[in-house]
């Protein structure tokens, strides 16, 4: 197995379109995790948005799991942002209930498809960056400002 070193990975985010501590293209990469976890696919008939981790939570504990894991890491860039413990905290229980109630057989399955602890966490996160980092702001695909 062959190890990633520090410099790749910071050129991979350059590649990716910025810094990987930069908060507009924090902002980016969360966006694009909660769209695909929360709203990737259309539900034929009810026409309601469903994610992956609605999905793979079908799959009993694995996927549960698995979900957790992928939640886990807009959690880590909030971290990485410099938010505080209160609102990690609020992210990791959203996490928690999701991952928790989620793991209960059809209950749980339901659940996911109404709770949207990822929703959730990029609400909190885009409350801190436009309050401590407004550069970092998106209106229709743009950023209204660059970091100074």
């Amino acid at each position: 197995m062959r190890r990633i070193t520090p410099d790749q990975v910071n050129d991979f985010a350059r590649m990716m379109g910025g810094d990987r501590n930069d908060p507009a293209s924090v902002r980016r990469r969360i966006e694009a995790l909660e769209a695909v976890l929360e709203r990737a696919f259309i539900v034929p008939g009810i026409n309601r948005p469903i994610g992956l981790d609605a999905i793979v939570g079908l799959i009993p504990v694995v996927g549960d799991l698995l979900a957790a894991l992928m939640s886990a890491y807009v959690i880590w860039e909030a971290r990485n942002l410099g938010m505080s413990k209160w609102h990690l905290a609020r992210m990791g229980a959203n996490t928690l209930v999701d991952t928790a109630i989620g793991a209960i057989p059809l209950v749980g399955d339901l659940f996911d498809f109404a709770f949207r602890s990822n929703t959730r966490n990029l609400r909190i996160v885009r409350r801190h960056l436009d309050r401590h980092h407004p550069s970092s702001a998106v209106i229709e695909g743009e950023i209204t400002g660059r970091a100074r």
